[in-house]
């Protein structure tokens, strides 16, 4: 269902179509990256490290050479030596040293499953009987597996070389901790001092997975000429050209990324892992190579997103206004740093008013393999920690929880605790929905308890580019370079078709590759819709204009007597009296245009600004077994501010998808590793993942306050869903017990300890 505050109605806009990928993907025909099949082509396989952490003495890879069938063996030291330089990756930056070290192991290993070798043969079976030959010899070092035993003084350093940054004073010696983080904002003593009631907690989420259904694939075709071509799953062809080229010490313009359809990413698809490893293969055997990870290498090599341990004091009034607030964030970055602490220190306050504040993140490297986004990257566990301890205020206040926050909740012109002041937002009017909701006041049975949370994400402009081929039979092509992971085929054409005024239907949008579209950032940030969204109408506006100058030209007037009116020029009516002349429809201008001036394409190309803060709040029911600990998710409904929702149903499925990702977060997920640092669960048999037995219906209420930036008032819609609901589940488990759980997962045995020592 739609909470609707803007009166405007569309013909296109705010429609659910059929999704244009929709028939391919149920019939097969769609091409995923392992579907990609060249003439010649061989098999790659990566030989990775059985040990967390390890100094590489020396790879020997002569008799891996000799086996027939082999074409390539490569290792570290086919790559280039590369000095530290900071790149834009997706939506964050990454250290190119660091990315090549990722991609294939030199002088250390530094996570269990770290690449160390790679081969291409002209079968599976060939490449994995090389791997067996190639012969390492390691001296095994002391795995850190967490972040306290990182940062301890005695601790063992993964680098050498790495020190602290973003400390008052340059720091003398190695560490684990790559980066401090300072925010804060007014007197935090007397903030806490006029406080009648101080709660302060520790709390700490696990390492977790992304959990898409495709694992990573790649296809790379080097050519004589010095050329390479990359077919690959991805949500990001540009980055993938960018980061490979720097990895390679290559100019872009060597390499073409043309992307496959993506059996889901969630941000863990917006770096690269094989893409230079298949190029190196490609150009050292002169064959195409194939290079498809198994599901174990997924869990063991590429990046999940960061545990945290996240303590937090938070001071408020009688009155129930928060006076002060301090945090500390402990994210880990994996095996390189680069964690999400920075926007996790950015969101833990982000909701509420507060004038005095204050934020600490450490980046902390463990031997894990380095961390990738997930979602709102660092802000559910922010979330979790801040949104229980708003929970707990409330209850000891006496107050309503969503009236606790409704009295401190960030409005259009609060300022945010990373600077700028809001302009609208929907925040109150979610917690308003949350609040007149039947499901919030509904009864509830024994054992059972409710929990609401709220949660934010930044959402991000960034680059985009559109073009907009009109056809002769008056349909039209939408190219971008944005590949559709969330429905963006769908918004795209009904943006142009609202723009043009043609029907949906007379729309093909299309994923480009980095030679035939203009640069789109990662589809990620939950920027699409908005920024690329913002490309396409503007690219659409310019095939208008070109329109109205060819019906201008026809009608032998100026342009400024043409406007365009449902999907047609007019003309002015003192002119069409005059000349006794009548619209022109795009259809009838679409099969003109060789006689009127050539082919009508419009382009556009921009760095969109404005994304719009998104919020939403979550209620969540539960009902816990006693006797074993198990909680089961009874109902549970999300309503998010989605600004204007161009596809309803593709922002309900996000919603509900969003939610489902935070509820395994909450209840069962966590990578879980032994002494030695190897994962104990590296497959979704064991890393317990929700299925629809294991949920009720997500409802969906979506909540629509038009961000002012973008011309039919898009927000993003797909990275806040996942922030409140490892807080909702928390909530309602103690409204259910009584008892405050502040570690995840709740998975049965924590949750019947936990009653077990509270005498539950």
């Amino acid at each position: 269902m739609s909470e609707q505050s803007t009166p405007k109605t569309y013909r296109s806009i705010g429609t659910s179509p059929v999704r244009p990928d929709g028939i391919d993907k149920v019939t097969g025909r769609a091409n995923y990256g392992a579907d990609r099949h060249l003439p010649g082509m061989l098999h790659g396989k990566t030989l990775r490290s059985p040990h967390a952490h390890a100094r590489i003495r020396s790879i020997d890879v002569s008799e891996a050479e000799k086996l027939p069938g082999v074409m390539a063996v490569v290792t570290g030291a086919d790559f280039p030596h590369l000095q530290s330089a900071m790149e834009e990756a997706g939506e964050s930056q990454i250290d190119v040293w660091d990315l090549a070290r990722n991609v294939m192991a030199r002088d250390k290993v530094l996570y269990h499953g770290h690449a160390v070798a790679a081969v291409a043969a002209t079968s599976d079976a060939i490449a994995e009987a090389a791997l067996a030959k190639i012969r390492v010899d390691y001296e095994v070092l002391t795995p850190v597996m967490d972040i306290e035993a990182a940062m301890a003084d005695n601790a063992p350093l993964l680098h050498d070389e790495m020190r602290t940054q973003g400390l008052p004073a340059a720091a003398d010696r190695a560490s684990n901790v790559a980066t401090v983080i300072k925010l804060a904002r007014g007197d935090l003593a007397a903030g806490f001092a006029a406080a009648d009631v101080v709660i302060e907690r520790e709390f700490s989420t696990p390492t977790v997975h992304q959990g898409y259904i495709e694992p990573h694939a790649v296809v790379a075709d080097c050519r004589e000429n010095g050329q390479a071509t990359l077919w690959c799953c991805t949500q990001g062809p540009f980055v993938v050209r960018t980061l490979t080229s720097k990895v390679l010490n290559w100019d872009v313009s060597r390499i073409k990324v043309i992307p496959s359809e993506i059996g889901g990413g969630f941000g863990a698809k917006t770096t690269v892992y094989q893409e230079p490893v298949a190029i190196m293969l490609s150009l050292k055997s002169g064959r195409p190579v194939k290079m498809v990870m198994n599901r174990e290498e997924v869990f063991r090599a590429t990046g999940p997103t960061s545990a945290s341990r996240i303590r937090i004091k938070l001071g408020a009034n009688r009155a129930g206004k928060i006076m002060a607030a301090e945090a500390e964030l402990k994210y880990e970055a994996g095996a390189f740093k680069g964690s999400p602490v920075m926007p996790g220190c950015m969101c833990v306050f982000v909701s509420y008013e507060m004038q005095s504040f204050s934020i600490t993140g450490y980046d902390v490297v463990v031997n894990k393999p380095k961390v990738a986004a997930y979602r709102a990257p660092g802000a559910p566990m922010a979330a979790f920690a801040m949104e229980s301890m708003i929970d707990e205020m409330a209850h000891k206040l006496a107050i309503d929880p969503i009236q606790f926050r409704l009295d401190n909740a960030v409005r259009e012109g609060s300022q945010a605790v990373y600077g700028p002041k809001f302009p609208a937002i929907g925040f109150e009017a979610c917690l308003k929905q949350a609040e007149s909701h039947p499901h919030y006041r509904a009864p509830l049975g024994a054992n059972q308890g409710r929990g609401v949370a709220a949660g934010f994400w930044f959402n991000v402009g960034m680059q985009s580019s559109a073009t907009v081929n009109v056809q002769e039979d008056g349909s039209a092509i939408v190219i971008t370079a944005s590949p559709d992971i969330g429905g963006s085929r769908a918004s795209m054409a009904l943006m142009a078709s609202e723009e043009l005024g043609i029907p949906y239907e007379r729309i093909n949008a299309l994923v480009g590759d980095t030679e035939t579209a203009g640069y789109c950032d990662v589809t990620g940030g939950s920027r699409t819709t908005f920024a690329t969204g913002m490309a396409v109408i503007q690219a659409s506006k310019d095939v208008i204009r070109q329109m109205r100058e060819r019906a201008a030209k026809v009608w032998n007037v100026e342009i400024d007597q043409v406007s365009w009116v449902d999907g047609a020029a007019v003309p002015a009516a003192e002119v069409a009296a005059e000349k006794d002349l009548k619209p022109l429809s795009f259809a009838e201008l679409a099969r003109n245009a060789a006689h009127t001036g050539g082919p009508i394409a419009g382009r556009a190309s921009l760095m969109a600004q404005g994304a719009g803060a998104g919020f939403g709040v979550h209620l969540c029911d539960v009902e816990v077994d006693p006797e074993t600990g198990k909680v089961d998710i009874i109902r549970y409904t999300v309503i998010q501010d989605a600004g204007k929702a161009i596809h309803p149903a593709y922002v309900e499925g996000q919603l509900q998808g969003g939610a489902v990702q935070g509820i395994g977060w909450a209840l069962n997920e966590e990578y879980v590793y032994n002494a030695q640092g190897v994962m104990e669960n590296p497959a979704f048999l064991d890393y317990r993942m929700p299925v629809a037995l294991d949920l009720p219906m997500i409802d969906a209420v979506i909540v629509e306050v038009p961000n002012p930036s973008h011309p039919y008032g898009v927000r993003g819609v797909g990275e806040t869903p996942i922030v409140p609901p490892l807080g909702a589940v928390a909530n309602a488990v103690h409204d259910a017990t009584q008892v405050r759980f502040c570690h995840l997962p709740l998975n049965p045995p924590r949750v019947l300890a936990g009653l077990q020592a509270a005498g539950a």
